[in-house]
């Protein structure tokens, strides 16, 4: 297996020598005969009109059919006779015709002739950019201003979850640490299935990994809203797997984000929003003495966003500087109707998420981005950044009357009443909900240099040495809480609790060379690299009244009860939980981007990474373009992927209360413990240590262009993926092996981490767009659809929990398929239009949320269903999710437990207005009918399903959110 990476470089490279010897014979043989006619060696460099760089536009005399093309900072360099006509092209731009001039470096704009849908991409090959409707693979480039501006949505993540069919998003509520973290994928996999770049960087990962309660539960991803909006130019979205190009962790697609570069601009947005939900806003609440509550215009956010650039050096050079601030408002949600009295169809108050909704989040950071050219062909840059957030989220509710012990008390149980975190309903119940303090700080720090080799082996190619490191620390804090163990008055008057957190700290160094061969048939690129990469993780404990248990005791009717331990909410990691790890991956890759006629390309690609915990590993890709006519184009690929489990995934342990909804006692808080991989309690399960997923991606899709202002792709995809790494689900004393460790830990239940399911996705991503202008006029129409599915091929039990169906179900339940077969909607669409007349804009966007189902809990058997059995006692009756069941309200039969959320629409609109050449004022409603997904119930069986739902609240975590309709404005300024 060791052998494969270098053989395959071996004969690529072999394969192209005959190509290398005809281009360096050609070369020698033109110097042969023009070395009597006098030349001079033109630089120059093309940019947009706007002033940022343009790569791979054509360069060549008029006369003599010499030619180059830029490289990735725009900069081209060729020999010409003086006064020879140089002739500049570049698709989706007016072409320049200009005469060369010696001794001076030319500056070349050129202006943008159609739709901005002609933009050119740096993702989808290792070599030079293409425009992005003449790429083998589709990519989506969305420009950062035309979505920010238009929408209340504050962060980068629900901005592109609206634009992006195919880029999915989960706003959560009631799951620890994922509330304050906003995690997204693409066409519908894992978190961690999905690699981001910056400026064409690896982006570390977050240290968090997603637990119970969460879509893409044992995911780990990146933290896109760690980098300030205030720096982005645009993001190019490749939505093609992409592993043998760029890495692991591409199996889905690379989101790259492009920083800005522009100098002398000061760009300043500034704005707010809230929402307002006159329906399910708990103050509507027949009794909202029964709930948290806020203000009828909630999740009030506002923002700022600051961006300026200066010269650096006298060589076009820069130094662009951003920062964001953004704070955010919490949202209260509950049902309207409670009383069981007077409507028969009403539901019961939502006694365990007494605080439904979003927590608050204040975040701010900054970035900085420079480019500074040196002698010759050689660029220094660096970029980076760094952001702070605190998110504060309230837990699920703790009810006196059902948890005493979680309470403060005397010694006979008697409850020590605590103003200013508990609170009284009018029915008398005493309650308090946990909060939650995260602190999430991010840093990041890129540089290099880059040039290009003027002589030696190497002539020709462009060089580009780099070195980024990442750290992401993740900190949790219990706020407003207590340690009921603790003995008094500890446990009255501590309310606050350093629970401890992780960290993850990656870096990676770079060497990426490429070469163009315009004498190899229609043309050649040749990309080539090598990667190392470090990575640490760390998870360090909280301080000891966190976690550990007092010895706090009460009697009641005779029995001695003990205290419930630890911080509730979030009980602190103990040392036991402690993990210090790392390792490191070397790669390489090589790349051949082939121009075989003037119509079809050909792209291929190897790499090669060896990993000091799973050794070597290879991945393949081949893409391919087809011109069938002017502006239109047939492209598909086919790959191979890798994604090793993270080392969060490998290390992470931690206990934590979960929710199990049991018969006649409704939802019950319990302490569950994840184990890590390395454990012996994981051993003594039986379950296997963690191997790395392997996936296969084919795609096949076309472009036309049938008009300049009208483009339309479509491209279907299918994604296999072996060993996916997910938790399981909890395991208790029926297994005997564990029942010592339970009790050492004091816990009910342990669950894992396990490559456990193999799955197949795929769908079709169709996106039209349309542009016309007139007269100083415009009207835009862009429509973007994603369909797809998603399928388990295979649940890979262990052979020691595959005795019985109970211990099938419980490694991985119905209820768990489900969930990560809701990963993404069946189908969202988005359809968006915007005119503008001159002084003022005025758009619209509609989105389209497909149906999704998740189950429950279940705690009713199929009659006629053999116990231990699919349906029925002892399975579907156990409130486990195993193959969940429920009773209907009128009490004659029973149904699955499904929670169904049908296909629903979204409506925005916006209107801008010039006050002036530099100032812009937005306003605008988002979710202007005030739609919200189904209510988490069953049909027909509302009463015996309440509360089962992952969320526990009246709405589970879909794309479409709810929080109901959003009321926003924006000032932006530009000098």
């Amino acid at each position: 297996m060791t052998r494969k990476p270098w053989l395959l470089s071996t004969a690529l490279l072999l394969l192209m020598a005959p190509a290398f010897a005809q281009q360096n014979t050609q070369a020698v043989h033109t110097a042969s005969i023009r070395t009597a006619v006098p030349k001079a060696l033109i630089k120059g460099k093309v940019q947009t009109s706007a002033g940022a760089p343009l790569a791979g536009v054509s360069i060549m005399l008029k006369q003599s059919k010499a030619g180059t093309i830029t490289d990735k900072d725009g900069s081209f360099s060729i020999e010409a006779e003086p006064g020879e006509t140089i002739l500049v092209n570049a698709i989706g731009y007016e072409g320049k015709a200009l005469a060369a001039q010696a001794g001076t470096e030319l500056l070349i704009k050129l202006v943008n002739a159609y739709s901005e849908m002609s933009e050119i991409v740096m993702v989808g090959s290792r070599g030079n950019a293409r425009v992005k409707t003449e790429s083998p693979v589709p990519v989506d480039v969305i420009q950062l201003n035309s979505i920010s501006q238009n929408t209340g949505r504050p962060d980068l993540t629900s901005q592109l979850n609206i634009s992006v069919p195919s880029f999915n998003y989960n706003k959560q509520s009631g799951a620890d640490g994922a509330d304050a973290i906003d995690f997204a994928s693409l066409r519908g996999l894992g978190f961690d299935h999905t690699l981001v770049l910056v400026n064409g960087k690896r982006r570390h990962l977050s240290a968090f990994v997603n637990q119970g309660g969460t879509r893409g539960r044992g995911n780990s991803g990146t933290d896109l809203n760690a980098i300030p909006e205030a720096a982005i130019e645009r993001v190019e979205i490749l939505r093609d797997g992409a592993s043998a190009q760029y890495g692991s962790d591409a199996i889905a697609g690379v989101i790259n984000i492009i920083l800005k570069k522009d100098i002398k601009h000061l760009n300043v947005v500034t704005g707010g929003s809230a929402f307002y939900d006159p329906k399910y806003n708990s103050l509507n609440a027949a009794d909202p003495s029964q709930f948290y509550t806020g203000k009828w215009l909630d999740g009030q956010t506002g923002q700022l966003g600051v961006s300026y650039g200066l010269p650096l050096g006298k060589k076009n050079g820069f130094i662009n500087f951003s920062g964001n601030f953004y704070a955010h408002g919490k949202t209260f949600r509950a049902l309207p109707d409670t009383n069981l009295t007077t409507n028969a169809k009403a539901l019961p108050v939502n006694s365990w998420r007494r605080a439904f909704g979003d927590g608050s989040v204040e975040s701010g950071g900054g970035m900085v981005n420079a480019e500074l050219p040196l002698t010759g062909s050689t660029t220094f840059y660096f970029f980076g950044g760094y952001n702070y957030k605190r998110s504060n989220v309230y837990a699920w509710t703790r009810n006196f009357s059902s948890a005493a012990a979680r309470f403060p008390t005397d010694d006979q149980g008697n409850l020590v009443f605590v103003p200013g975190i508990m609170r009284t309903t009018s029915d008398g119940e005493t309650f308090f909900n946990p909060q939650e303090n995260v602190d999430i700080n991010d840093a990041s720090f890129a540089m290099g240099f880059r040039g290009a080799f003027k002589k030696g082996l190497l002539q020709g190619y462009n060089w580009d040495l780099s070195n980024v490191t990442g750290r992401n620390d993740f900190h949790f804090f219990g706020h407003k809480t207590f340690n009921a163990s603790l003995p008094q008055p500890l446990q009255t008057t501590k309310n606050d609790f350093d629970d401890g957190g992780f960290n993850f700290l990656q870096n990676t160094a770079n060497l990426d060379l490429n070469r163009f061969y315009n004498t190899v048939a229609q043309g050649l690129t040749v990309s080539m690299g090598a990667e190392f990469r470090y990575e640490q993780y760390k998870l360090y404990a909280g301080e000891p009244d966190s976690y550990r248990f007092g010895g706090a005791y009460y009697v009641s009717g005779g029995d001695t009860i003990n205290k419930r331990s630890g911080s509730q909410g979030y009980p602190g990691y103990q040392p036991g939980d402690e993990a210090n790890a790392h390792r490191t991956t070397v790669g390489g890759y090589i790349n051949l981007a082939l121009d075989l006629t003037s119509k079809w390309l050909l792209d291929g690609a190897a790499r090669f990474e060896n990993y000091s915990d799973f050794g070597f590993v290879n991945t393949y890709k081949l893409a391919s373009r087809y011109k069938v006519a002017d502006g239109f184009n047939i492209r598909g690929s086919v790959s191979t992927g890798f994604r090793a489990p993270s080392l969060q995934q490998i290390n992470f342990s931690n206990t934590n209360t979960t929710i199990v909804n049991l018969p006649g006692l409704g939802p019950t808080l319990r302490y569950t413990k994840l184990s890590p991989n390395n454990s012996v309690i994981t051993q003594a399960a039986g379950i296997p240590k963690l191997k790395q997923e392997e996936s296969v991606n084919t795609s096949l899709g076309f472009t036309l262009k049938p008009a300049r202002n009208f483009t339309l792709t479509l491209d279907g995809y299918l994604v296999k993926v072996k060993n996916r790494v997910v938790i399981t689900g909890n395991f208790d004393e029926s297994i005997p092996a564990l029942a010592p460790f339970l009790t050492a830990y004091n816990v009910s239940a342990v669950n894992f981490f396990s490559n456990a399911v193999s799955t197949t996705n795929k769908g079709v991503d169709v996106v039209a767009d349309y542009t016309k202008k007139w007269g100083g006029k415009s009207l835009k129409f862009l429509l973007a659809g994603n369909l797809q599915s998603i399928k388990i091929n295979k649940i890979n039990i262990p052979s020691a929990l595959n005795d019985t169906y109970a211990h099938q179900q419980n490694f991985y339940s119905t209820r768990e398929q489900a969930f990560l077969m809701a990963s993404a909607p069946k189908s969202k669409v988005s359809f968006s239009l915007e005119y503008n007349p001159g002084k003022f804009t005025l758009g619209s966007r509609v989105t389209y949320f497909g149906k999704l189902t998740t189950k429950g809990f279940g705690y009713a058997s199929l009659p006629g269903a053999a116990p231990g059995g699919p349906g029925g006692a002892g399975i579907s009756d156990q409130g486990q999710g195993w193959d969940p069941y429920v009773m209907t309200d009128d009490g004659k039969s029973v149904v699955p437990e499904d929670f169904i959320f049908n296909g629903k629409a979204t409506t925005d609109i916006y209107g801008t207005y010039h006050i002036s050449k530099n100032l812009k004022w937005f306003v605008g409603v988002d979710n202007l009918f005030n739609v919200h997904p189904n209510i988490s119930v069953t049909p027909g069986a509302s009463r015996s399903s309440w509360g089962d739902s992952e969320s526990g609240g009246p709405f589970d975590a879909v794309q479409m959110g709810f929080n109901g309709l959003r009321l926003f404005t924006k000032l932006a300024l530009s000098l």
